[in-house]
């Protein structure tokens, strides 16, 4: 008699039933997710409009505003670092000094340049060179020594290279970089950049030197008001009398030490940001720098004019050091009678003597 076995349990059912388990949980899990997705899309709104009145940056920094830069109401945080000035996120007045610099300084700058330029063409076109009168005499008198000519040519050709890279932080991305590309620009920029930061050394020492060396010959004295309304023979025939240097003259040695002066010491709060002062002083500083630079740029073009094309003989003076007395009589006669001597009058010719 045989004995009828059961078979064992099947381990494929067990693990088949364990898989239809972990689908339904699954299944539920998309399922409960789907439908929580469905009600937070349905609490969104269908469309975003950025200039709606959820959007509230702009209020909140026109509510800064009132407070200044460093006022209770400027969003920032606490930071363990030294430098504190990493704490601020958001700081107003920041918004103001960049509409400054891309919008207003680049209209000022351009117009004063552009003007500077625009008058002394015009200038030229109407006046012509001015010539020495009486024509060079072959004589030619010290003006400048070495001393002074290398103070003047130290500021002038560090200013020179000061502009160009300066003007290219304003202006350069939207006059240069179309032309030569991002690439180019770069490198240009970084250059300017070296250039600016290092050269500015040497025009502080070209100011230094030409105040010490010039100060005593460029106060105000009562002839500046004749040589003023006169002209300075620049619009007429007849030169005014002056000194060493005319009231022109002065005006220009005032605005070189006064506005380089200015613009050295904003450049240096710029070259070594929060030394001097915290964020309101940095900006100040930048628009201060950007103005006073702008402004004697095109303060120079029209001194550059005067001393090479403008007027005959000048050049000289800042070029050998010498100038011709013809020249020195008739745009600096009192400083002339001084280095050269009065101008004597001819000889009365020798009387006919009665033949006995």
């Amino acid at each position: 008699m045989m004995r009828h076995e059961e078979p064992p349990p099947r381990r494929d059912a067990s693990a088949a039933s364990w898989l239809k388990m972990a689908l339904r949980v699954l299944a539920v899990v998309v399922l409960g997710c789907v439908v929580a997705a469905n009600e937070a899309s349905a609490q969104q709104p269908k469309t975003v409009n950025p200039t709606a009145d959820s959007v509230k940056e702009q209020q909140l920094l026109d509510a800064l505003k009132a407070g200044g830069p460093n006022a209770p109401g400027s969003i920032g945080g606490r930071v363990s670092i030294p430098d504190k000035q990493s704490g601020k996120l958001i700081q107003p007045a920041g918004q103001d000094w960049r509409s400054f610099h891309q919008g207003t300084l680049r209209l000022v700058g351009g117009a004063a340049i552009l003007g500077m330029l625009a008058l002394v063409t015009m200038f030229f076109m109407t006046r012509g060179r001015i010539r020495i009168s009486k024509g060079f005499s072959g004589q030619t008198v010290v003006r400048f020594g070495g001393l002074d000519r290398f103070a003047h040519w130290l500021t002038a050709i560090s200013f020179i290279l000061l502009g160009f890279s300066g003007l290219n932080l304003t202006f350069g991305k939207s006059v240069l970089l179309p032309f030569i590309g991002p690439e180019a620009f770069s490198h240009v920029a970084l250059l300017g950049k070296l250039v600016h930061n290092y050269v500015s050394f040497a025009f502080a020492l070209g100011l230094i030197l030409m105040f010490v060396l010039w100060v005593k010959d460029n106060f105000p004295h009562p002839r500046d008001i004749v040589w003023l309304f006169k002209g300075g023979g620049i619009f007429g025939s007849s030169h005014p009398p002056a000194g060493r240097f005319n009231f022109g003259q002065k005006l220009i040695f005032w605005s070189v030490i006064v506005g380089g002066a200015g613009i050295a010491w904003s450049g240096y709060m710029l070259m070594f940001p929060f030394q001097f002062g915290d964020v309101a002083a940095m900006q100040f500083a930048g628009t201060v720098h950007g103005l006073l630079a702008l402004i004697l740029i095109a303060i120079i073009i029209a001194h550059i004019y005067i001393g090479s094309l403008g007027m005959q003989g000048a050049f000289s003076a800042m070029g050998s050091g010498k100038v011709d007395a013809n020249w020195a009589r008739e745009h600096h006669s009192v400083w002339a009678d001084k280095v050269i001597g009065p101008v004597r009058p001819p000889a009365a010719p020798p009387r006919p003597t009665p033949a006995e």
